[in-house]
């Protein structure tokens, strides 16, 4: 065997074994993220542990699933841009419990509790203008607004109840620009990263799912703005007809 073989040779090899070991390492990375069906008893308790740790999780909502943390955490917040790949300039929604916790961090005093019940909870991101109870000043700094959800899903709302009645920060579990996800597989990239995967199955049947939340704007009085179409445009511009508020734009 010539000279020149053998390094051949023995390049291969060290590819070979580089590829192997890079190979077990991802695969070991992946084992230390747990993944825990929503069923579990002990969910909700590690969900809770992760947020109180400063990690971030993924789990699902009532659209698609989703990357949450700590909302009034700060580098949580900034270890969610990172993981999503996002511009810190584009804002992300919270999610809380219930239509008190939307009026604790949301001015909301010309929303009706009847309008509110009646929109929420299900796939719709209220934004109104914040309070001081978001104290966090990497939560979305370019605006005053902030996006408001109450998933219509029992483990979202039961991890926020918890949650020292604190607000979650919540986006799609995808690198931005990619697909947003209707089961965990699809963003396997990203476990290694978290602090935990909340598992409920496939979570949509149709593509429809990945449009996620209706996104509308009602910071001003009597006016609506429809920032994403999403999965409840309809029923929610009938609501907004019935209520008598008007639209500045629609798409």
């Amino acid at each position: 065997m010539s000279r020149l073989q053998k390094h051949l040779l023995r390049l291969v090899h060290a590819s070979r074994h580089h590829h192997t070991s890079s190979r077990m390492q991802h695969q070991a990375s992946e084992l230390r993220t747990p993944v825990c069906p929503v069923g579990d008893e002990a969910a909700l308790r590690l969900a809770r542990q992760c947020l109180l740790s400063g990690q971030v999780i993924a789990l699902p909502t009532d659209t698609v699933y989703g990357l949450a943390c700590d909302a009034n955490n700060e580098t949580a917040i900034q270890r969610l841009y990172e993981i999503k790949g996002r511009d810190e300039h584009k804002p992300v929604a919270i999610c809380v419990h219930n239509i008190e916790a939307l009026r604790r961090f949301g001015q909301a005093v010309h929303l009706s509790d009847e309008l509110l019940t009646r929109l929420l909870p299900g796939p719709l991101t209220i934004v109104i203008e914040r309070t001081a109870q978001l104290s966090n000043r990497f939560l979305n700094p370019s605006t005053s607004k902030i996006g408001i959800r109450i998933p219509d899903f029992n483990f979202m709302r039961d991890l926020c109840a918890v949650w020292h009645e604190q607000p979650l920060a919540l986006t799609s579990a995808n690198r931005s620009s990619a697909p947003s996800s209707l089961q965990v597989s699809e963003f396997r990239s990203l476990w290694p990263q978290l602090g935990a995967v909340f598992d409920a199955g496939q979570i949509g049947l149709t593509e429809e799912r990945r449009l996620a939340s209706t996104v509308i704007d009602l910071a001003t009085p009597g006016y609506f703005e429809i920032v994403r179409a999403g999965v409840a445009l309809k029923p929610t511009l009938s609501l907004m007809e019935e209520f008598g508020i008007r639209a500045r734009k629609i798409l």
